[in-house]
């Protein structure tokens, strides 16, 4: 009996807590957390619905595995043999089948309803305050602004984390790693709190996945679909994710940074982000030396390129191919525009090039001069000029 009260107790509280909007009660970190044993904490009402749902089903699990099993090891242990118990005859129960027919039916109902309730919601991405498209490339995010405050703001996000902390292949890593090693980009997706923020998401080259778990919100990016999910954060903070779907060598080192400011801030971030975008937005009219182009296209390439093709340029064996002494970036730039632009496969190797058409025409430029005066290439046609990059695009 009293082992029974005991259980009953620790029930009770189990389902307390199952019941508390840990959001609301507890501080949020917006990261995974060492030996963390549950999800991380939610910041919005319906990530406060699937918490509460996913710990009374675990409950619900539990009771279930005690029962059976308790009911299981304590026939097998009282009906031993050695005991002098001999098997039953019997064969059949109609009042058993019907039974162990409708009571997993109840249960499999009771935890249907309000699971379906979560998932219709998870859906309903109308009267969204903010849409944002989220494309996933290998191995980086890029993200457009596309309806409300800050429409037309778009940019790249790559992983922030140093290479020193993580090391080269073969190579160990040099520095120690930071508080948020893996997870911190140059770019952070910024959105208001409290708005509804529609995500539209895709990819251009393999399948992907956007997560933040504190928003409650998980969806593939599938090259040629479309597909689309929302949040509302009601926590002001910084909130990290990573891609969940497995998507190449460098799957580990594209993280999801979004930060939730102020609608005040949110303005304010805009007006800058806007300004920032119109002071880079070059001409591509402009002529450009060489040593122009080379310079920004190194950093281009660090930024783009380095993860596949390595700085050395020798890319990586039987899956990436190398462009020091490439026939591409030592042949006709026509050539090599085209395949910056829009992909190219690679039978020999077990990553196709993908195209990258959201680069602009200045930064394609520099990039492909870059590589042809570079390593040991010694093209003949050694420069290219952002408006040859333009013409290209339009055909």
């Amino acid at each position: 009996m009293t082992y029974a009260t005991r259980l009953g107790a620790l029930m009770f509280g189990l389902a307390a807590t199952a019941s508390i909007p840990a959001w609301a009660a507890q501080e949020t970190t917006g990261r995974p957390l060492e030996h963390q044993l549950n999800m991380q904490l939610p910041v919005n009402g319906l990530g406060a619905d699937i918490y509460s749902l996913h710990n009374w089903m675990m409950i619900i699990c539990l009771v279930i595995f005690v029962a059976v099993f308790g009911v299981m090891f304590y026939s097998v242990f009282k009906h031993r043999k050695s005991l002098g118990h001999k098997p039953a005859t019997f064969h059949e129960s109609t009042a058993v089948e019907i039974a162990w027919t409708i009571v997993p039916f109840l249960i499999v109902i009771g935890m249907a309803l309000p699971a379906t309730k979560s998932v219709v919601a998870l859906k309903d991405t109308s009267n969204a305050d903010i849409t944002i498209k989220a494309t996933g490339m290998q191995w980086k995010w890029g993200y457009d602004y596309l309806k409300g405050e800050g429409e037309g703001i778009a940019f790249l996000s790559n992983l922030s984390t140093p290479r020193a902390q993580i090391g080269l292949p073969g190579e160990p890593a040099t520095e120690k790693r930071g508080e948020n090693y893996l997870l911190e980009v140059d770019n952070e997706m910024v959105v208001p709190v409290g708005k509804k923020i529609r995500m539209v998401f895709t990819a251009n080259d393999v399948i992907h996945a956007w997560t933040i778990p504190a928003f409650a919100i998980k969806q593939d990016a599938i090259p040629g679909f479309v597909r689309d999910g929302w949040f509302t954060a009601e926590k002001i903070g910084t909130y990290r994710g990573n891609c969940v779907e497995l998507c190449g060598k460098d799957h580990a080192f594209m993280p999801i940074v979004v930060r939730v400011v102020s609608n005040e801030d949110y303005t304010a971030w805009v007006n800058t982000k806007k300004k920032e975008m119109a002071a880079l937005a070059d001409d591509p009219t402009k002529v450009w030396t060489i040593d122009e182009l080379k310079t920004k296209g190194e950093q281009v390439y660090t930024a783009n390129c380095v993860a596949c093709h390595q700085a050395n340029g020798k890319g990586v064996p039987n899956a990436f191919a190398p462009l020091d002494g490439s026939p591409v970036v030592n042949g006709a730039k026509a050539h090599q525009i085209d395949v910056l632009l829009n992909g190219q496969d690679t039978p020999a190797y077990a990553s196709a090039m993908p195209g990258w058409k959201q680069l602009s025409d200045t930064e394609i430029a520099a990039v492909i001069t870059y590589t042809r005066n570079s390593w040991s290439n010694k093209a003949a046609e050694n420069i290219v000029q952002p408006a040859e990059v333009l013409a290209a695009r339009s055909k």
